[in-house]
């Protein structure tokens, strides 16, 4: 698949474009990180895709990547106290704007992984991609460095967290994670509003 199809279009128009995409939207505990992220098209970085289809050496490999070639970029995190307190559709919203409006060097054009979710970006085009981070080398791009980022700071709430696992599912909700919930019950990182089945269950 030619990645590159939303890139070219815009730099045809002379148009500067951001991609931005989120990751840790299903999680039970933890923030939710989005990137916005500006790549330059005449300096390719062969191989980048949907982070997920990535091994874990690969992504951080990248990411470093991306980091030193990016015009600009911006990590933006959303924790899990206000996805409770405004939901995981506005937390993400939030995010990926505070990602983008937050760029040094503001965009002409966004491209966004998923729906259109209305949002309020400080950007003269917004286009939404539907598996934006397959379809889009930017989008890509910013799937990388946020998973990379989410994970690693998943890993240090681990050492923090010990008895959860965090360290191996990142928050997820594998079977492990979700007996240990309904065995000592959560930690104050995790989302009351996403584990509250769990946490009622053991309660009754």
């Amino acid at each position: 698949m030619d990645n590159l199809i939303y890139e070219r279009k815009y730099a045809a128009m002379g148009k500067l474009v951001a991609g931005v995409d989120e990751v840790g939207r299903g999680p039970l505990a933890g923030p939710v990180v989005c990137a916005a992220v500006i790549m330059p098209t005449d300096d390719i970085i062969d191989g980048i895709t949907d982070s997920k289809k990535l091994s874990e050496k690969k992504r951080e490999y990248f990411a470093e990547m991306i980091k030193e070639k990016a015009i600009a970029y911006k990590i933006f995190s959303i924790d899990e106290k206000t996805i409770d307190k405004i939901n995981i559709l506005n937390a993400v919203k939030t995010c990926m704007e505070g990602a983008v409006n937050n760029l040094k060097i503001l965009p002409d054009a966004v491209i966004v992984d998923g729906l259109d979710l209305g949002l309020n970006l400080n950007a003269g085009t917004v286009e939404y991609v539907v598996k934006g981070d397959l379809k889009s080398y930017t989008v890509g791009c910013a799937s990388i460095i946020a998973k990379v980022y989410r994970d690693n700071l998943m890993k240090e709430y681990a050492k923090r967290f010990p008895e959860y696992g965090f360290e191996k599912h990142k928050g997820y909700g594998t079977k492990e994670h979700i007996d240990k919930i309904r065995e000592i019950g959560p930690c104050e990182i995790h989302r009351r509003t996403f584990i509250k089945n769990f946490w009622e269950e053991r309660a009754k």
